[in-house]
């Protein structure tokens, strides 16, 4: 039992002496459960929304006031014509328009009903539900508590209208953001272990005494994971339009040179993850850490940013994933141009700038 003991006290002392197992065994654990408890989250907080009032009476002024108090809602626009309305939503500015018919308050107390319009961007669909949902639920709260002292309790008549996917189908919001996870998935994760496996083999430098250049080596590499990621982006865009009818409004052209962008800056990341890995296990592991867990979780595919902690929410602003999402959105949903990606796609390039820079500077070929 002594022998037992002292074996297992060693055991005890070779995993905490070994930070790698440590961040295994606590880090990963502890960092998952903050993000999931943090991002899965039904709640929906600063929502940017838009107010047209057609009556500026003292109700539709202190319903938007109470919209306001909330805590949910930031007036971002007032449109004072309905050519406004797409162009906010494209540019993403707002997620909701709220239109007061005239003479809101004078329907209201005399009449005992009155309507209001709420044009919502469904191209999140569970978001543009859940704002329509607490859109609808201040507003009865305030009606009842404006008349409480009243005999009849009037009515107010919310139209809502879903905007870009009026009959709120989940493929709209899902197949956009998977494009972005398999390539990120796919380019940098495959491009990061089979460099990794070539140092890690030693094989490396064998090719290096060949007559290629190392650029060559490193095209060699890479080129057949952006041809085959290619291949994918263009599959999943056939399958999500002729099998689950989403549409692509916007233009072709933009869509596929913002994808090819992509592609390239994940497969920069991945010869960046490679730089850094001794062996093929290592790249496995920051691939997964650093790619997949925020790729789904902050960049926006599943849990809209906006309802995000601060923390989290500055975070997700250096996911690459986050941004081109919002273009794949923006061009097949919403059928947005250059006009509106542009300061996104400017994010996409920089980032693709620093991960090639940062891998030329560190990039060295050795044995280890």
């Amino acid at each position: 039992m002594k022998r037992f003991l002292a074996f297992l006290r060693k055991e005890f002392l070779h995993i905490f002496r070994d930070p790698r197992t440590l961040v295994i065994l606590f880090g990963i654990p502890i960092a998952q459960l903050l993000l999931f408890g943090f991002v899965l989250t039904n709640e929906v907080r600063n929502v940017k929304i838009a107010v047209v009032d057609h009556s500026r009476d003292y109700l539709s002024i202190r319903l938007t006031q109470q919209l306001v108090s909330s805590g949910f809602f930031q007036v971002a626009a007032t449109p004072t014509s309905e050519s406004e309305y797409e162009g906010l939503f494209r540019s993403g500015k707002v997620k909701e328009i709220v239109i007061f018919e005239p003479n809101f308050a004078r329907h209201l107390v005399n009449e005992n009903k009155a309507d209001i319009q709420l044009i919502a961007d469904a191209s999140e669909p569970n978001t543009a539900q859940l704002v329509v949902n607490y859109t609808t639920a201040i507003t009865n709260n305030f009606v009842k508590t404006e008349f409480i002292k009243e005999q009849k309790q009037p009515g107010i008549n919310i139209k809502a209208r879903m905007l870009f996917n009026e009959n709120m189908l989940d493929s709209y919001n899902f197949i956009p953001g998977l494009i972005a996870v398999i390539l990120m998935l796919i380019s940098a994760m495959m491009t990061a272990i089979t460099i990794t496996r070539e140092k890690e083999s030693g094989t490396m430098e064998i090719l290096l005494a060949s007559p290629l250049k190392p650029i060559q080596i490193i095209l060699g590499k890479v080129t057949p994971y952006m041809i085959l990621s290619i291949v994918n982006a263009l599959v999943v865009l056939l399958i999500g339009y002729f099998v689950f009818n989403v549409p692509i409004i916007g233009s072709l052209a933009l869509l596929l040179a913002e994808i090819l962008l992509f592609i390239f800056l994940a497969l920069s990341l991945g010869i960046l993850i490679s730089t850094f890995a001794t062996n093929q296990v290592t790249a496995l592991a920051i691939s997964g850490f650093v790619l997949m867990l925020p790729s789904i979780l902050l960049s926006g595919f599943i849990f809209p940013v906006k309802n995000m902690p601060a923390p989290l929410e500055f975070i997700s602003n250096f996911i690459p994933p986050r941004w081109f999402i919002e273009i794949n959105r923006t061009v097949m949903l919403k059928g947005g141009g250059l006009a509106e990606v542009w300061p996104n796609t400017l994010i996409l390039l920089g980032m693709s700038a620093l991960f090639i820079a940062i891998s030329i500077r560190k990039f060295k070929i050795r044995l280890q």
